[in-house]
């Protein structure tokens, strides 16, 4: 966000804490992007502020929180003392969630893999309404093919990741037999190494696919340790998830910090993803 949105989030996610009780002398923010995740002091608390436009989103996910918690799922829980729920202020979508306090260890494959498992399998456990992973890379492909929404793409690399997102989603998509809920994008920025454990965080990308999807957002160690993956599916995925996150990067609007760097790093994982399965 922009720093004068930014002012405006941090009151939103102050003032809506406040409102309800809990203590907050200070807000701390944890990470500012198209949302804003704000760490509320003394209360512990962590917001999550969104534009309204986002509403939806918000929704969806606190809903995705609610149903796993129900079945013990391994994740960042809601905020327990106040009501489950998505309050609105000030053109800002707010939801509250209980913060924990980072452990400064890395994730070990193997226990990244089990985490990954026992999130699938809770997620296999949920009757939830979630649009398939296709339906995603569709925004991302109408956002590359749209000239004025990307104009700084480059021609060749423009057809590079129109090639990608259509051809390489529809044959993953091919056989649906496999598919259950997925975490979307469980990549390490959205798990978090607690004193609980490892917890996954934002859940508002909950879709539909093969759990290969969720794989390729993985570090390339963790494949090795998840029973009966299928190796080919999750470079081909990962370079889908790669176009995706380069479909984004070049949108005119994106606010991503170090935009530039990431526009080159995605099409260079796309290209490498293709390689790996031997379709550069």
């Amino acid at each position: 966000m922009e720093p004068s949105e930014l002012r405006r989030a941090v009151e939103a996610g102050r003032a809506t804490a406040s409102d309800l009780g809990l203590r907050v002398d200070d807000v701390v923010v944890v990470n500012n992007s198209d949302r804003v995740a704000l760490r509320l002091v003394p209360c512990d608390v962590l917001a999550r502020v969104a534009p309204l436009g986002h509403l939806a989103d918000s929704e969806f996910e606190v809903e995705v929180a609610r149903r796993l918690a129900e079945v013990d799922a391994p994740l960042a829980e809601l905020e327990p003392r106040v009501d489950s729920r998505v309050y609105v202020r000030d053109a800002f979508a707010v939801s509250l969630w209980t913060y924990y306090e980072p452990v400064e260890t890395a994730i070990a494959p193997a226990d990244y893999a089990d985490v990954l498992m026992r999130h699938h399998a809770a997620l296999r456990q949920v009757d939830l309404n979630a649009p398939h992973f296709t339906d995603r890379v569709a925004g991302a492909l109408r956002e590359v093919n749209d000239r004025e929404q990307s104009p700084e793409l480059p021609d060749t690399d423009r057809e590079l990741l129109s090639r990608t997102l259509s051809e390489l989603s529809a044959a993953i998509s091919v056989n649906k037999a496999d598919d259950q809920l997925l975490h979307g994008e469980p990549h390490p920025g959205n798990l978090l190494n607690t004193k609980r454990g490892p917890l996954f965080v934002d859940l508002a990308t909950c879709c539909r696919g093969p759990v290969e999807f969720d794989l390729a957002h993985a570090p390339d160690e963790v494949e090795k340790h998840y029973a009966g993956a299928d190796q080919d599916l999750i470079h081909r995925c990962r370079a889908v998830d790669w176009a995706m996150f380069s479909a984004w990067r070049w949108r005119r609007e994106d606010q991503m910090p170090d935009r530039d760097r990431w526009r080159a790093e995605g099409l260079n994982r796309v290209r490498a993803s293709l390689d790996r399965c031997g379709l550069g």
